[in-house]
């Protein structure tokens, strides 16, 4: 695993500090993209939070999550949460050092009161000085937020910043455009209400000494509750290392309803992602978690097809400037402002997501804007089956014969990849191991590059024959 580390620079450590009528919350930010271009130091937000012991619990657990590595666990993780302000709401989200948890806390409009929200995003400073004073937060203790220096700061303060070297694993980039494209083909599975959510989620296991658990887990919705069931069956969902929804405990008590997320399964499925979203007063705590402890999304393979088009490329180029930093990203909007279908609109979005740019909210089943603080070329440069791809058709290695392409791969084997009913199947070791449930392989990708660029070249050829007409 390719691993970097990222210089994150902090005007001063995020605090906790006693204030007239209350405490105040400075959360320091870092170098981060808004509206009017890259800023050291942007301010998202000052005013006071409608539930402060909530938000600190919830904040908590998002930090949990980036400190957290659920396998592997003596590798060392991030510890910095990425905050994007999106005009009316403020949006916390941290990765596992494992890559197989991603976390997102949104802090909507009713958990805000007293300032406006800007639009940008950027790290955001969660150190254990500050994880611990935020612990001891009271109910009815008054708490103002600062997300961003002070306005006096940003104009005077010339001193020393604080910066800190945190690991940055490729992976954990990718992990970020690989869950949203699954999160994007969840549907709504299950709502508890909250006396039933907390019984459930307090009675899962915590996992061994590994902290992962063996094999996948399903459960089913029932009456109020979730049943657990041995196999996938008809509207189960996937709980694969419950252990890993630990940070939800620190607001299991402040939680109105747990909402549960998940693909369409059927009998004897193989093992899935899914959502957790603990419903709060004002905000949403949401944990996405890859389909196994060991299994991180950064090698689900979801984004290789919209990253394998040029027309993908074009495409993302128009409607990124059509985001707008917006927090509920409308396709068919985009498609009428862009002159695009909802299809190319959906293929421009993954491929925008795949260098950060937009996730995806299942409670409000919509993108949003965002852009991580951080180098995301390299997101298709470290993607080896998209590089193998683009190798094999330079090599013209790929022939069509009608819903049959042949590939003849590097050392001489001919693979076959078969068209049914629009999925590409092949007969390499990778589909027979993972049958398209971890993304295509390079063979269906090569295929699919060699088709499209006949598809365009036969239009590009319509073309000029028409207006020689």
């Amino acid at each position: 695993m390719t691993r970097s580390l990222q210089a994150v620079a902090y005007r001063r450590p995020s605090v906790l500090e006693s204030a007239a009528g209350g405490q105040l919350l400075g959360l320091e930010t870092s170098r981060g993209a808004t509206p009017t271009g890259v800023k050291d130091h942007p301010q998202f937000f000052a005013g006071f939070l409608t539930s402060p012991q909530v938000a600190s619990a919830a904040l908590l657990a998002v930090a949990d999550v980036a400190a957290a590595r659920y396998y592997q666990q003596q590798l060392r993780a991030s510890l910095d949460p990425v905050v994007t302000g999106n005009g009316d709401r403020l949006r916390f989200e941290s990765f596992s050092g494992c890559c197989g948890v991603y976390a997102r806390l949104d802090v909507l409009e009713p958990g805000l009161d007293g300032g406006e929200v800007g639009h940008g995003t950027t790290n955001v400073d969660v150190n254990n000085p500050l994880r611990e004073a935020l612990s001891r937060i009271g109910s009815d203790d008054p708490l103002h937020l600062r997300v961003g220096p002070e306005e006096l700061a940003v104009t005077t303060l010339d001193g020393p910043v604080v910066e800190k070297k945190v690991p940055l694993p490729d992976r954990w980039l990718r992990g970020f455009a690989e869950a949203q494209v699954i999160a994007a083909g969840f549907d709504l599975r299950a709502e508890l209400p909250a006396a039933d959510a907390v019984r459930f989620l307090r009675a899962l296991p915590r996992g061994g000494a590994r902290g992962a658990s063996t094999g996948p887990r399903w459960v089913v919705p029932s009456g109020n509750t979730l049943r657990p069931t041995t196999r996938a069956v008809p509207g189960a969902v996937c709980l694969p290392g419950p252990e890993r929804l630990i940070a939800l405990q620190r607001v299991l008590r402040h939680a109105t309803a747990l909402r549960v997320y998940g693909p369409a399964v059927t009998g004897g499925a193989a093992a899935t992602a899914s959502a957790w979203e603990v419903v709060l007063p004002g905000m949403r705590l949401t944990l996405t978690l890859s389909p196994d402890a060991s299994r991180g999304f950064s090698g689900e393979g979801g984004v290789l097809d919209a990253l394998a088009t040029d027309e993908a490329a074009e495409d993302a180029e128009l409607i990124s400037v059509l985001l707008a930093w917006e927090p509920r990203v409308d396709v068919a909007d985009l498609a009428s402002a862009s002159g695009l279908t909802p299809e190319r609109v959906r293929a421009a979005l993954i491929r925008l997501g795949t260098s950060g740019r937009v996730g995806y909210d299942t409670a409000e089943a919509a993108y949003f804007h965002r852009e991580l603080p951080y180098d995301a070329e390299r997101v298709e440069r470290h993607n080896p089956r998209l590089r193998s791809a683009r190798a094999l058709v330079a090599a013209g290695a790929v022939a069509l014969d009608g819903a049959l392409g042949t590939v003849t791969a590097e050392d001489g084997h001919v693979h076959r990849v078969r068209d049914e009913a629009g999925v590409l199947s092949c007969s390499c070791l990778w589909w027979a191991k993972y049958r398209g449930g971890r993304g295509p392989c390079k063979h269906a990708l090569a295929v699919r590059m060699v088709r499209r660029g006949d598809a365009a070249a036969e239009r590009d050829m319509a073309r000029v024959e028409a207006d020689a007409r």
